[in-house]
């Protein structure tokens, strides 16, 4: 089975970095322009931004080590354990951890022989990388969907920060 990298990591960049095509928007462009303050706010129960920001990039972190050869040290259990955002220096190194995560992943599934993508991704249980790579994309446009309404909330003065 031959597996279209070019597309796949395409795909991952237009959801995270660069694209408008499936929601009119993507994480680089909702994460950019907010401040500190906004990005911990909490509307009512809802994740912050700074929350779903650290929670995508703690899978992509995770997934990266793997495609370079490590291991799998992630647990599904530590995925929103942000650490303490006390400050815009703190978020901004958020973002920017999240948006080189995010283009060293694409760049790696770029990068993959083709025969990978159909092999188990370090247990059977978790299924092949076409999976888990796919998984990523699909996740992160769920949590896209609620960083941009979050954002349009804290932003339209629903709530005050």
């Amino acid at each position: 089975m031959e597996t279209n990298k070019i597309a796949l990591a395409h795909r991952l960049r237009e959801v995270l970095l660069n694209g408008t095509w499936i929601a009119n928007t993507n994480f680089k462009e909702q994460i950019t322009g907010v401040s500190w303050k906004e990005a911990i706010y909490r509307v009512e129960q809802l994740n912050s931004i700074a929350m779903l920001t650290y929670h995508i990039n703690y899978y992509i972190q995770g997934l990266l080590e793997v495609l370079r050869g490590g291991t799998l040290t992630i647990h599904d259990q530590f995925s929103f354990d942000l650490p303490e955002i006390r400050n815009k220096k703190d978020w901004e190194h958020l973002a920017k951890e999240f948006l080189s995560n995010a283009e060293s992943f694409a760049r790696h599934v770029e990068q993959m022989d083709d025969q990978i993508f159909s092999q188990t991704f370090v247990d059977e249980k978790y299924g092949t990388y076409l999976r888990n790579i796919e998984g990523v994309i699909e996740h992160s446009y769920y949590h896209l969907g609620q960083v941009a309404l979050i954002r349009k909330l804290i932003q339209q003065g629903a709530h005050q920060v």
